[in-house]
């Protein structure tokens, strides 16, 4: 296998340059047009003939505009003859779409999978996928990595000698509890009921969190449904104090600024998804070392696994 080439879409610039600073390795230009009509045509203006290329693209909003353009430039690595095109997708939006829960839906998770491959990826890098199932919807070879350290290492500065880990719900309660095992902490969890994509009803929660210092710890934020919910049910609880920390932070409908007007002590989240908005409670950890680290792995053919070994 020849040189890394890494290519960023337009979806999170930053992260990109982040990733190749820690890689040592420059990043390789992009074209991207826009036609009259609305259509975008790409061009990678570096060699990629028998490259180990790298596309680093966020799902990020729009969404669907990133999409096309993550597509456009997987086609053409392949079209260049790249030796290998590994897809870096640190938010996989469709994540969520993981399942036909009512009549006549598109299981979107699945399609967008599909498309990837079709499009010419090989291999996909990505980050906590909200449904860990998902994983299996790709037929080439998903790095499926998390923030767990990156969000344990943070908390460790922490007096937690009276803090709990809570989930918000029974279906992450498994990453919450290895979230806690870092941390030396007990853990509990929601028991949640979602009605529809903007209502939620978390009607209990199991295990001890009375006077103590709490760690909310999900997937991502976007409205802040669940969590402004959650903390209902901490206060009826009489939780001490309450953290949230999440991997991807998208605070849609400026649930940023909501989040931070309550009685939360601190907000943290990953770099994922670029972020404008800022808060003194909010803090954004990187997750650039791990993903250039997994990069470099997956081009020197070694275990990336390891890497999240505790």
């Amino acid at each position: 296998m020849r040189e890394i080439a890494v290519f960023g879409g337009t979806s999170h610039p930053a992260l990109t340059a982040e990733i190749c600073a820690h890689l040592a390795a420059p990043q390789r230009p992009v074209r991207l047009k826009r036609f009259a009509n609305d259509c975008l045509e790409v061009q990678l203006q570096s060699n990629c003939r028998e490259r180990d290329v790298f596309l680093i693209q966020s799902l990020v909003r729009p969404v669907q505009e990133h999409l096309i353009e993550l597509l456009l430039m997987a086609d053409a690595a392949r079209g260049a003859s790249a030796a290998r095109v590994t897809a870096v997708i640190p938010h996989y939006a469709y994540g969520r779409s993981d399942k036909k829960d009512a009549p006549r839906i598109s299981i979107g998770g699945r399609l967008i999978a599909d498309l990837l491959v079709t499009a010419g990826v090989n291999r996909v890098l990505t980050l906590n996928l909200h449904s860990p199932q998902v994983h299996g919807f790709f037929s080439v070879p998903v790095d499926h990595l998390h923030a767990l350290r990156e969000l344990a290492g943070h908390f460790r500065a922490r007096d937690l000698s009276r803090a709990v880990v809570v989930s918000p719900d029974l279906g992450y309660a498994k990453s919450a509890a290895a979230f806690a095992r870092r941390l030396g902490l007990p853990v509990a969890a929601g028991a949640k009921e979602r009605i529809s994509d903007t209502e939620v009803r978390i009607t209990a929660i199991i295990g001890d969190v009375a006077g103590r210092d709490v760690i909310v710890l999900d997937d991502e934020i976007s409205r802040g449904t669940t969590v402004f919910e959650l903390l209902d049910r901490l206060r009826e609880e009489e939780a001490r104090s309450v953290a949230v920390a999440c991997t991807h932070g998208l605070f849609a409908d400026n649930s940023l600024d909501k989040l931070a007007a309550t009685d939360v002590t601190q907000i943290v989240c990953t770099n994922t998804a670029p972020l404008d908005a800022d808060h003194p409670k909010l803090t954004v950890l990187s997750v650039a070392p791990a993903l250039a680290e997994a990069i470099q792995r997956i081009h020197n053919g070694e275990s990336v696994s390891s890497l999240f070994d505790h």
